[in-house]
């Protein structure tokens, strides 16, 4: 039984070195160059806490008593992935959590591309996934950027990472400080693309430009060492916004005003909880950002929500978070589109909304 143990802790512990990426003192030197680099860390616009204080005992009885409450009572479907010849201008195909492949004016954005089973260090803990992945990365399109928002394992994964390295040969366009995860992992060099806030780069006539988020970062028990981020996809007439993974904040609306508005906008709306409310957004706030990102107007663009149905990571029922976006969403009037995972989505031109997650339970 004892060798048994070992060899399943061996097992559990093999590659965590490679998994956690780089060291703070490699991250160091690219983080520094940042205004927003301060005492070693980067830190939010607004104040935030990643969890209520003493709320650590109540945690802790939630992940005893749970049970299956954030899990579907039947298996999640997919669609089976369509990638027209050309990209279309403006659509969205969600493969499941945060991982979408964008299609702006004609160029193709993938961003936070996880396809491992886990999201997590250790090929045996942590959160697995409750639906495989829709389409291999080698059967994925010719992309022209991946985008990352920030270094949490569920939004970016070492193996995808190397993969599409590999298979692809885009540039990886990622907020700075992040970067040096990507060199550990022997990106080359010249494919990688290191953004701060506000800062942009340009791919022909596509614009990315990383913006404002309110979360925090981290892979190991060091945090804040490298940048978060949202994104904002902009081609010559078409603007996408990606929100990675944040909290609300009022500075949406900023971002709005200096680069909006929007015809699409992914938001997260899963992983919620009143406990850690400063970094992730419940499905409410992401209609409400949604209309700050257009300058008030709820009613313009289409929101698709990201960021559930994937993993399990908070104590939310599983489909808790598409019934109330969807309800918030009625009362604003704004447009919404529910893909299934591997589901395409034309922003202008979404297909009849079908309820695929009400019989899953």
């Amino acid at each position: 039984m004892a060798t048994a143990a070992l060899g399943w802790l061996t097992r559990a512990a093999w590659g965590l070195p490679s998994q956690m990426g780089a060291s703070r003192a490699k991250v160091r030197p690219y983080a520094a160059t940042s205004p927003r680099y301060r005492d070693r860390q980067f830190h939010n616009t607004d104040p935030s806490s990643m969890m209520l204080s003493g709320s650590e005992t109540g945690i802790l009885k939630a992940l005893i008593t749970r049970g299956k409450a954030g899990r579907p009572r039947t298996p999640i479907p997919l669609a089976t992935p369509l990638a027209p010849v050309e990209a279309a201008d403006v659509a969205v195909t969600w493969y499941g959590h945060s991982s979408v492949l964008v299609e702006v004016d004609g160029y193709r954005v993938l961003a936070d591309p996880v396809w491992s089973r886990r999201v997590s260090p250790s090929a045996l803990l942590g959160p697995s996934r409750m639906h495989p992945t829709p389409v291999p990365l080698a059967d994925l399109p010719v992309l022209d950027a991946i985008v990352i928002s920030h270094d949490h394992y569920d939004h970016l994964d070492m193996a995808t990472v190397q993969q599409l390295a590999a298979t692809q040969k885009a540039p990886f366009v990622v907020p700075v400080g992040l970067g040096a995860h990507l060199r550990q992992w022997r990106v080359p060099e010249e494919r990688i693309v290191e953004l701060d806030w506000d800062e942009s780069t340009t791919l022909g006539e596509l614009t990315l430009t990383c913006t404002e988020a309110r979360h925090f970062s981290g892979r190991g028990l060091v945090r804040n060492t490298t940048q978060w981020a949202s994104w904002v996809l902009a081609g010559p007439s078409r603007k996408v916004f990606f929100g990675g993974d944040s909290g609300y904040t009022t500075r949406f609306a900023d971002l709005g005003r200096r680069y909006g508005p929007f015809d699409l906008t992914l938001l997260p709306v899963g992983a919620y909880d009143t406990r850690w409310a400063d970094i992730h957004m419940n499905p409410e706030e992401a209609v409400q950002t949604h209309a700050d990102l257009n300058s008030g107007d709820a009613t313009r663009g289409l929101l698709v929500p990201v960021h559930w149905a994937t993993f399990n990571l908070a104590f939310h029922t599983w489909s808790e978070p598409i019934v109330r976006l969807l309800a918030a969403a009625q009362e604003a009037g704004t447009p919404v589109a529910v893909p299934m995972p591997g589901q395409r989505v034309d922003a202008l031109k979404p297909a009849t909304q079908t309820p695929w997650w009400t019989a899953l339970g």
